[in-house]
């Protein structure tokens, strides 16, 4: 008879790179293998749901493609001739590089570049280390988070807000620029219990019908980059028709009579013509706010990825200070829990060796870093070297064209530490394999709720495989550099960390599962008053001081609209490039992560564009045919999509597909720009001006 295999369910924390960082039940079959895994009922946020990406994590961590050994470039660059070698030969080769850049050009020529293929304090943020004992050229991240962070710590003082939990008492939640249904499952538990128990409605803001909005009550479709506008025309309507909190006002904000003076000219007609949203939804929609007490404000990251994004951002955070919103449960806003947590990361970051004179690097401007940019350069050396853990930047970053000329540079050494053959790792000279989450232990915090927790090894990595602190603690040795935390296995980094932030230790912590630091009720609705030092809610935004950590100042930041407004700084649209094109997240796939897994691939089939029926005719398009996007800096294929559920001259690409599944070769990030977002830098993804045009011969039809 065979023997039943023995089935343990443990605990760990997912670690990609979303807000909801959801509590997991994990099968460990014979201690060996990962069978199903479930969202935790134990953890209150994540409340038992977890994506359909992660509860199929088993085709991902036991994909018979995982990198298992170390491997050496045997062929010309990007040709994936590689040759396999030992560890030793591996480290060895990558510390006399590093070595033999900084004897010739200096430290700064050596560049460790990372990002958020994993949350986890420990293997994300540990690079940090490395760069910072050794003076390296340090990295300044900026493709994700810093625009939306801004707009929000500018209104309410710090980056924090009502628990989202309390979506579920609410009696009106507004999902104003995110696609929660494909990229935040949890925030859907939440509103669609309030909607079950308390009759509450769902209102959707975003630039097409995507399955959130599929799912709402009130659905509000506007133009990319046009969400101030949107915010300003229903503020103007909440004043004039007698929704805004006056005692509230009052009490909480900085300059209610200026802000209403200035939203005076403001209205739904203006909004109108600038957003492309009706007058008659704009008034609903305001109306619906100001008659909802409880109304939540679940603000995302979508909206603010364009050149205008932080003041956007600002914007729609006034209006629950309009209404006084703030004062009730399940009232409010949320964006990020950041501020709450406060974890001193010296020891993960080596930050008591940093050197603030070390230039800093701009992660989304790598293209023009790698092609000798001067600016880019800060005017110092070329990058020589890297290290690139726990990101895809060959397909993820903006200006492909400029990244992948960098990258084929002869004189460019990099080592890319990955779980896969990536289209980065294809360009590499020496490629590591990299465990994944369930095969080391880490620290985790969730950004989209309040909780802590451990993320323990559960199963043994396959092969060769090593964990990042491994890595770094191996370069470390033959770079004779010394840390305490280079010294240290990942638990006593975490143990020490949570000593050091007040946190207690790393058993108390595995005890707790997953540990809830809710703020108390006036904290987490500023009834005490605001973050800024007079206690109010600005809307007067002071871009040159926002509360947010180690930000520089980048773009245009001095001439960012005060009060709420539109701010007409995106790329506009010409005769030559007629159409907006934003690249909204696919439901499958997270950035490039789990580009390779079956059930992933299938789901998501071809790269398409969604293309309104009437821009369809113009151009001669029809469904499933070939259409070709570019601008000047660069153009791509993809397979038409005819979609009524956006406005006229927006194409939505749901993205990051890789390069290689494009026609010749050229992905959708070659139409993106790295132009610096004010005030702090980021990456306007979704502020793009294009032209379409059909292509020849036909790409396969869709499935």
């Amino acid at each position: 008879m065979s023997r039943r295999a023995e089935i343990e369910i443990r605990h760990s924390t997912c670690p990609h790179d979303c807000p909801s960082a959801c509590a997991l039940d994990v099968e460990v079959i014979d201690r060996s293998t990962i069978g199903r895994v479930r969202g935790s009922k134990q953890q209150t946020y994540t409340a038992g749901v977890v994506c359909a990406k992660v509860a199929r994590y088993a085709e991902r961590i036991h994909h018979p493609e995982r990198l298992t050994y170390p491997m050496r470039r045997s062929g010309p660059k990007g040709s994936g001739q590689f040759a396999r070698i030992t560890w030793d030969e591996a480290l060895d080769e990558i510390a006399a590089r590093f070595n033999a850049a900084e004897a010739e050009f200096g430290a700064e020529s050596v560049w460790p570049y990372y990002y958020a293929g994993t949350m986890g304090l420990v293997m994300r943020d540990g690079i940090n280390r490395l760069a910072n004992v050794k003076k390296y050229s340090r990295f300044y991240s900026t493709i994700c988070s810093n625009i939306a962070w801004s707009g929000y710590a500018v209104g309410a003082g710090k980056v924090a807000g009502v628990d989202p939990r309390e979506m579920a008492k609410s009696d009106l939640i507004v999902i104003w620029g995110t696609n929660a249904v494909s990229t935040q499952v949890n925030v859907m538990t939440h509103a669609a219990r309030a909607r079950k128990e308390r009759g509450a409605r769902i209102a959707a803001v975003d630039i097409y019908d995507n399955d959130t909005m599929k799912q709402a009550d009130i659905r509000v479709i506007l133009r990319p980059g046009t969400d101030g506008a949107l915010a300003c025309g229903v503020m103007h309507v909440l004043f004039r028709d007698g929704y805004a909190d006056r005692d509230y006002l009052a009490r909480y904000t900085d300059c209610p009579d200026e802000l209403e003076t200035h939203l005076a000219t403001r209205t739904p007609e203006w909004a109108s013509a600038i957003c492309g949203v009706p007058v008659a939804e704009i008034e609903a929609f305001a109306r619906a706010i100001g008659e909802t007490k409880r109304s939540f404000f679940r603000l995302g990251y979508g909206f603010t990825r364009s050149r205008n994004g932080a003041a956007q951002m600002h914007a729609a955070l006034c209006i629950p200070a309009v209404t006084g919103a703030w004062q009730h449960e399940g009232g409010g806003a949320f964006f990020n829990n950041g501020a709450i947590f406060g974890f001193d990361k010296t020891l993960i970051e080596g930050l008591d060796t940093l050197d603030p004179t070390t230039r800093v690097l701009d992660q989304s401007k790598i293209g023009r870093i790698l092609t000798g940019d001067a600016d880019a350069l800060c005017g110092g050396v070329p990058v020589k070297a890297m290290l690139i853990q726990n990101t895809n930047p060959v397909t993820v970053a903006p200006e492909q064209t400029l990244v992948r000329e960098g990258f084929a540079r002869d004189d460019l050494f990099v080592a890319v530490h990955e779980q896969f053959m990536t289209e980065t790792a294809a360009m590499a000279d020496i490629v590591l394999p990299a465990t994944m989450f369930l095969e080391h232990d880490d620290l985790y915090y969730g950004g989209g709720h309040q909780h802590i927790s451990i993320g323990a090894r559960l199963v043994a990595p396959p092969g060769e495989c090593r964990s990042n602190h491994e890595v770094l603690q191996g370069l470390a040795t033959r770079l004779g550099i010394r840390h305490p935390a280079f010294e240290m296995t990942p638990r006593e980094v975490i143990d020490a960390t949570l000593k050091k932030s007040g946190r207690g230790t790393i058993e108390a912590l595995e005890a707790d599962l997953w540990r809830d630091l809710q703020p108390d009720f006036r904290t987490a609705h500023f009834l005490d008053g605001f973050a800024h030092p007079d206690g109010k809610f600005h809307f007067r935004a002071d871009w040159s001081h926002v509360n947010v950590p180690r930000q520089l100042k980048l773009g245009p930041w001095q001439s960012m609209p005060s009060l709420p407004d539109h701010w007409s700084v995106t790329e506009q649209t010409d005769h030559a490039h007629p159409f907006r094109l934003a690249t909204s997240p696919a439901r499958s796939f997270l950035n490039t992560t789990f580009n390779e897994t079956p059930s992933s691939r299938a789901r998501e089939g071809v790269p398409t564009v969604l293309i309104h029926p009437a821009d369809a005719e113009t151009i001669g398009v029809g469904e499933g045919d070939a259409v070709t996007l570019g601008n000047i800096r660069g153009e791509t294929t993809l397979t038409a999509r005819l979609d009524g559920g956006l406005r006229r001259g927006v194409l939505i690409a749901e993205s990051v597909f890789p390069n290689s599944a494009h026609a010749g070769g050229r992905g959708i990030n070659v139409l993106t720009s790295a132009d610096s977002v004010a005030p702090h830098g980021g990456a306007a993804f979704h502020d793009n001006k294009v032209w379409a045009k059909k292509a020849l011969p036909p790409l396969a039809k869709r499935d």
